[in-house]
């Protein structure tokens, strides 16, 4: 899984990689980047250097956090703090999609820089958000059936407890049935856990998603020699990618990867955003953030982002945990939670304010 993983991600930084040389094009002078007393190319470029450090700094710590809550009793995976922290940074994983990426994707797609027809003719944004939700549905449901096949040929020994007597029954598990918590279940040895298998697949795809949006976000900072905007945009990019790394260390964790995977994964979070600034930084004197190349290329990753957590954050995190028997056990609990998820969706729509 990790090696897929890797190729994914080299692709995508191929693609990055490519597009911005082709911005070069010639484009009317009311889509030139405009200059102002704020545009200072010499200033702008400590505050994107102090960025890179900031950000991969907040990453590490986002990330990592959930990772050692085992030695942490009240943070453990199987207490209820920390259902309530991950469904915070759920919340935080929503408002990313709905509120920054998303909208960010309209803007760029209905610039008065682009062609008439087709792009103010048809809501591409919609349409590839929606494609977008409907391909990660298809990646999580047949990743999830490929894996289980391959670890337990789509059967799971379920252990009866001693009061039957010590029986093995084997059961056939639909893989849908398993977006819920099922701690009843105790995988015999040599054999792989359905709900681990979920946790795995939806590790793998909520990176891939953010890793897609934070190289994006760091691009715009790393191209831009505003420097009014910079530091606000810097502060608010540390607090998102500490939260939102929140969400998905937590689902490291429950995926209980081996150690060389973690790392791997936290390393790819972690170094996306800070990449982006690097190379948005070199591109900086050659990459026109309003040409119709880079408008259609960077609106059309932020639909396709937007699509896939914005899935990712209702199915895989929250439906997951609210229709799980563990919260749906206890109203109170579930009340908690969904005050968490208001607090991150709230917090994260906030910084819309400055990025």
């Amino acid at each position: 899984m990790a090696s897929l993983y890797v190729r994914l991600f080299s692709i995508f930084l191929l693609i990055i990689c490519i597009f911005p040389p082709q911005a070069l094009s010639v484009v009317p002078e009311e889509c030139q980047t405009k200059t102002d007393g704020c545009t200072n190319k010499e200033k702008a470029l400590p505050l994107k250097v102090i960025a890179i450090f900031s950000i991969l700094i907040a990453s590490v710590i986002g990330v990592c956090s959930p990772l050692f809550t085992r030695s942490i009793p009240a943070l453990n995976p199987d207490r209820n703090l920390f259902v309530i922290v991950k469904s915070f940074a759920a919340g935080i994983i929503l408002a990313t999609g709905f509120v920054h990426v998303l909208p960010d994707s309209f803007n760029m797609l209905s610039s008065r820089c682009l062609k008439e027809n087709p792009w103010h003719k048809f809501p591409f944004t919609g349409f590839v958000a929606m494609l977008s939700a409907i391909v990660t549905l298809m990646v999580d449901s047949m990743a999830t059936s490929i894996y289980t096949k391959k670890c337990n040929n789509g059967v799971i020994p379920e252990v009866a407890s001693p009061v039957g007597g010590g029986q093995q029954e084997m059961i056939v598990v639909n893989v849908g049935q398993f977006h819920g918590h099922h701690h009843g279940l105790k995988p015999a040895p040599g054999t792989v856990d359905q709900q681990l298998l979920r946790y795995r697949v939806v590790a793998m795809v909520l990176e891939l998603g953010i890793v897609v949006h934070s190289v994006v976000i760091g691009l715009s900072l790393g191209a831009s020699n505003n420097t009014c905007s910079i530091k606000g945009l810097v502060a608010a990019l540390c607090f998102h990618q500490m939260f939102e790394g929140m969400g998905l260390g937590g689902c490291i964790l429950q995926a209980e990867y081996k150690t060389m995977k973690k790392f791997i994964m936290v390393f790819f979070f972690s170094v996306t955003t800070p990449f982006g600034i690097a190379l948005g930084i070199a591109l900086a004197n050659t990459y026109k953030e309003n040409s119709p190349t880079a408008l259609i290329t960077v609106g059309l990753l932020n639909a396709s982002s937007a699509g896939l957590l914005i899935y990712m954050a209702l199915v895989d995190l929250l439906a997951a945990d609210f229709m799980g028997s563990k919260l749906q056990a206890s109203v109170k609990l579930q009340i908690k939670s969904y005050v968490a998820v208001l607090l991150g969706a709230g917090g994260m729509s906030v910084m819309a304010k400055w990025a």
